[in-house]
């Protein structure tokens, strides 16, 4: 064994904490406002901002340093898969440092303070379909770290960018919006 091998298997076991610890809090999420469950909504809003911060937070910081290491001893910064990859961590990072971060204290206070409200139950579903992007997102920087394109690989860039764009019309588009199922 390596030092290449250990620090690459750091990255991808903190990727695997990050983005698919992440993408079950926001499955449940998601089922508990198709099943019109208010106080399953806010359960998992309240879920995903603790395990945020003590989980998901640590666990993106540290596959950013593992793979920053990768980088700097063996990979080097230059591959446009480093770039991508490196933009879509900024991205993703961003939506939870300036959104998902302050909207979800936000709700918290809300739900302390009166209950679970429409209004709280509002920013928590905006919270989820936000979620729905960022996983897009996610979903582009997994299939960049193990496809690796290269200026040349149009088709699978151009794959990348329509999942990108698919994300953000399931996420913010009047269609992606998810009613209560019925019962």
């Amino acid at each position: 064994m390596d030092w290449y091998s250990i620090v690459k298997f750091g990255h991808v076991i903190c990727a695997l904490i990050w983005v698919g610890g992440g993408f079950a809090m926001m499955l449940n999420g998601v089922f508990a406002v198709r099943a019109g469950d208010a106080e399953g909504t806010m359960r998992a809003i309240r879920l995903s901002s603790d395990l945020g911060g003590r989980l998901m937070v640590p666990a993106s910081m540290l596959t950013l340093l593992f793979g920053l290491v990768l980088c700097w001893f063996w990979v080097g910064f230059t591959d446009l898969w480093i770039v991508i990859g490196l933009g879509g961590y900024a991205a993703t990072f961003l939506i939870g440092l300036f959104y998902f971060k302050p909207t979800s204290e936000r709700v918290a206070a809300m739900v302390e303070r009166d209950g679970i409200t429409p209004a709280a139950l509002a920013d928590g579903k905006a919270m989820l379909r936000v979620a729905r992007f960022d996983y897009a997102v996610m979903i582009v920087v997994v299939a960049d770290m193990v496809l690796k394109p290269t200026f040349g690989d149009t088709v699978l860039l151009t794959a990348m960018a329509v999942v990108l764009l698919a994300g953000a019309a399931v996420a913010f588009a009047p269609w992606g919006e998810t009613a209560p199922s019925e019962a």
